[in-house]
């Protein structure tokens, strides 16, 4: 059964020009209503996106929800699960430690405008509101030439458009879950006023890659834990890939610069190796960058989530 790329959510696309990320845990005070909440999300969901589309074409949305495991096994404890959907566990290196923060719901929306996110959010909300707890609120921008807030460009180990689907989406592995995705979502916090005192020379071996050019340095011009050395996943001497969304954020009055890391996977454990990659081996970015969120979510295709809102099979 191949891959159908109309039954996949925006998992595979532009990280956007204004975007919203929000994390929510259910109140689980009635387990039927909840889970009525979700089949009702489930049917309304893709209406919305696709009323929106219809109303603004040239605003680009693109939509991504999903649920963690724990919220999967609450909803749906007798039925199947997707086969690589575990609780993310920090994953704990000699000097960082990436946290574990619990969550169930995620939602992960985009558009050329701010306007066309915020309705989007706005009518799923009118929803869910009384049922939900919002844990976190992020809204992202493009910045310059779809730099990351440090100044590198960012997506150039991302696969290319033909190639994504491979890496994003999951395949006849997991039949019953094809055309979903693994989303790791994580935040992290940058020391912009450290990372700035260095030198471009410094700032680019601590990267692995030219700042102006994105040009790959030698080996022997990069720090030994350059994040592009320790955040690459060769196991078994094959380059695997995800399609990593790096989305700026930031309250420059208060000081507070960020980046939301978005990682969309046909196998999480991919992702978790890139992760156990950076934080055993001591990424150089870490020195600057503190990771203060962490969360795996399963993004269901379109087809499943039909058959969530019909109640069928989970």
């Amino acid at each position: 059964m191949p891959i159908d790329l109309r039954d996949v959510q925006d998992v595979y696309k532009d990280a956007g020009d204004n975007i919203i990320f929000a994390t929510m845990d259910l109140n689980r005070k009635d387990h039927d209503a909840d889970l009525a909440m979700i089949q009702d999300l489930a049917e309304r969901l893709p209406a919305f996106e696709s009323s929106l589309n219809v109303r603004y074409p040239e605003a680009g949305l693109a939509v991504a929800f999903g649920l963690s495991r724990r919220a999967w096994d609450y909803l749906f404890p007798a039925g199947p699960r997707p086969a690589e959907l575990e609780e993310f566990a920090p994953v704990v290196g000699p000097k960082y430690t990436a946290p574990a923060t619990p969550a169930d719901l995620f939602f992960h929306i985009r558009a050329k405008n701010s306007a066309v996110p915020f309705e989007l959010m706005s009518q799923v909300m009118d929803r869910i509101k009384d049922q939900v707890t919002v844990l976190d609120e992020t809204h992202g921008f493009r910045y310059f030439e779809g730099r990351a807030i440090i100044g590198f460009v960012d997506g150039t180990e991302n696969p290319t458009a033909l190639d994504t689907p491979d890496y994003a989406v999951i395949g006849d592995e997991d039949e019953r879950f094809i055309n979903g995705s693994y989303a790791f979502a994580q935040q992290y916090h940058h020391d912009m006023d450290a990372w700035n005192k260095l030198k471009t020379e410094q700032q680019e071996a601590a990267i692995g890659r030219k700042k102006f050019t994105d040009v790959e340095l030698e080996d022997d011009e990069k720090a030994h834990n350059a994040h592009n050395v320790v955040s690459q996943d060769n196991e078994g001497d094959v380059e695997h890939k995800i399609v990593r969304m790096n989305v700026p954020f930031s309250n420059p009055a208060e000081g507070l610069h960020g980046t939301y890391f978005i990682g969309y996977a046909r196998h999480w454990t991919v992702t978790k190796r890139m992760l156990q990659g950076m934080f055993e081996k001591s990424d150089r970015l870490l020195d600057f960058s503190t990771p203060v969120s962490g969360e795996l979510f399963f993004i269901p295709s379109r087809s499943v989530l039909a058959k969530i809102a019909d109640g069928e099979a989970f």
